[in-house]
């Protein structure tokens, strides 16, 4: 059976300044307006891009922050890969985000834990085992 790439991802936000600051400041992407779109769409970049825009590191994928989804009414889930959950909570819970779910092992692959960003949407973070 054919695989199909997740090749965009979407974050519905309430405050776009806000949940720009937020990706920004903890995760290293960066967060652009096209101009007709300003306030209401935001392109993220999380791994570079080529001439025809897109991404050149196998796997990788960019997306989007969007405006309007009410609170209680966003659903957005990422996973991201950092080198530290630990470190990251700190730094989400610092910027205002929350601890969902606690780091916890998934099998001998690597840790997971949930928070919440600004904007009350769950986001999975994802540590890879240290290979010994």
């Amino acid at each position: 059976m054919k695989m199909n790439p997740v090749m965009h991802f979407q974050v519905p936000v309430g405050d776009m300044a806000r949940a720009q600051k937020f990706y920004e400041r903890i995760f290293g992407w960066q967060i652009q307006a096209p101009p007709e779109m300003k306030g209401q769409y935001s392109l993220a970049t999380t791994v570079p891009t080529g001439p025809d825009g897109r991404p050149t590191v196998p796997g990788g994928i960019n997306g989007a922050l969007s405006l309007g989804q009410p609170e209680g009414k966003r659903h957005a889930w990422l996973v991201i890969v950092v080198d530290s959950i630990d470190e990251h909570v700190k730094k989400i819970k610092a910027a205002g985000g929350k601890l969902l779910q606690e780091k916890a092992p998934v099998m001998d692959m690597g840790f997971y834990a949930e928070v919440a960003d600004t904007e009350g949407n769950t986001v999975g973070l994802w540590e890879l085992a240290k290979k010994m």
